[in-house]
């Protein structure tokens, strides 16, 4: 394999683009002792099993290596926006065997607890908001007050998560970031997939913002309806991401988090 191309680095990972020996064109993320290659990877192939969407192929991976199938990118458009919306719909109705994944998992640099849950607010709680919750006031991000706060929102969660839903087979991650927009098709890369709620995807596409995002939920909607009060929901499903990102960036989403908290505990 021959590196041809420096692509800049992310979290503890440098990236490139390389050829392969016999001339195949790829993406090489090279990194240190993690399991995030392993479960980045099961996370791709899971994705990839129902054959609805569009990820890179996982042509290798080591514990420091990462070789993925290179996606060309192109603009993003309505026609694509649409088809995404439908490809995404049909992801989660593939499902998953319980809430969780059989794999450790991760989250940027950070690991995540993929246990199975009984249900999905248990799942939501005590795997993906309050360890990284937790996580952040040890290390001084949030202070006892917020926790608090966070804590009330999480005991509240059962009573707003909405009607119960099976496990989805979710992305787990999908921000904007994670979409490389193509000639007419959306892939998705680095996942944190594993089974939990519709919702939680949908409101990741919505926290940082996407191109032609109405385009996305009006197909998503059309093909799979959403229960009543899904957007009143979307704070609830934004306290994972954004206590993620306060362990990682400190004090710039403390604000969002504490008033996703804040929001939940006002449904």
């Amino acid at each position: 394999m021959k590196i041809t191309r420096d692509l800049g680095g992310s979290h503890a990972w440098t990236l490139h683009e390389a050829v392969l020996d016999g001339g195949r064109r790829v993406f090489v993320k090279k990194g240190t002792g993690s399991c995030s290659f392993a479960s980045e990877a099961a996370g791709l192939r899971w994705l990839a099993d129902p054959g609805v969407v569009a990820v890179p192929e996982v042509i290798s991976v080591s514990s420091d290596t990462l070789i993925l199938e290179w996606v060309d990118t192109g603009p993003a458009t309505a026609a694509a926006a649409e088809r995404f919306g439908r490809e995404l719909a049909a992801l989660h109705a593939a499902g998953a065997p319980a809430f969780g994944a059989p794999w450790p998992g991760t989250i940027a640099r950070l690991p995540m607890e993929n246990t199975a849950a009984l249900d999905w607010p248990s799942f939501y709680v005590t795997r993906r908001v309050l360890p990284f919750v937790r996580l952040a006031r040890d290390d001084g991000r949030l202070s006892a007050v917020d926790v608090e706060l966070i804590e009330d929102a999480c005991a509240y969660l059962p009573e707003v998560a909405g009607p119960a839903e099976p496990p989805n087979r979710i992305h787990g991650d999908l921000w904007n970031g994670n979409l490389l927009w193509t000639d007419g098709q959306v892939v998705l890369i680095d996942p944190a997939a594993h089974g939990g709620h519709r919702e939680t995807d949908l409101a990741m596409l919505a926290l940082f913002g996407a191109p032609h995002l109405s385009t996305i939920l009006g197909a998503y909607r059309e093909a799979a309806p959403l229960s009543d009060g899904w957007r009143e929901r979307v704070p609830l499903h934004q306290l994972h991401p954004l206590a993620v990102h306060v362990c990682l960036y400190g004090e710039a989403y403390r604000g969002s988090l504490t008033t996703a908290a804040a929001q939940v505990l006002a449904l």
